[in-house]
């Protein structure tokens, strides 16, 4: 049997530092899985996360991000319904005006409380998460709890 590696993507928090309480921006998802997202997508052979990470927000919602630091990552098996993937979350920074741009349908910029019900993916859990170590300055905590 060959073996097999989940694929790695990155997902990247990206926080509009020229509003009001740094909304984040999501697209919403032009292909299956429908529903909104963080922006992100899969790194390409012979490139790095970071890499990936700055290429996927210029080409999915038009900006330039300044990556601040490396979040957390997700590898749930069951995290994406396409295949096992794991993904590299960054926060990031940014300024001016998003556009839905490459396989993005649609795009929304949402403080903590304006967040769209129907997310993709574990993006529900990322959000969650993010929100409380932005406002707590605690990290996940998954000693033990993984499969």
């Amino acid at each position: 049997m060959a073996h097999r590696n989940p694929a790695p993507t990155v997902d990247i928090i990206i926080e509009l530092i020229d509003r009001p309480s740094r909304p984040i921006v999501l697209i919403e998802r032009l292909n299956s899985p429908y529903g909104w997202a963080i922006p992100g997508g899969f790194i390409d052979y012979g490139e790095s996360a970071e890499t990936t990470a700055v290429r996927e927000a210029q080409e999915e919602v038009s900006l330039t991000v300044e990556l601040i630091e490396q979040f957390q990552v997700y590898s749930a098996p069951d995290r994406d319904p396409r295949k096992h993937t794991l993904s590299i979350v960054f926060i990031a920074t940014a300024t001016g005006n998003p556009e839905a741009a490459d396989d993005a349908k649609n795009l929304g910029v949402f403080h903590q409380w304006e967040i769209p019900t129907k997310l993709c993916f574990d993006h529900d859990r990322i959000i969650k998460e993010y929100y409380h170590y932005r406002n707590y300055g605690i990290r996940p905590n998954y000693a033990g709890s993984r499969k």
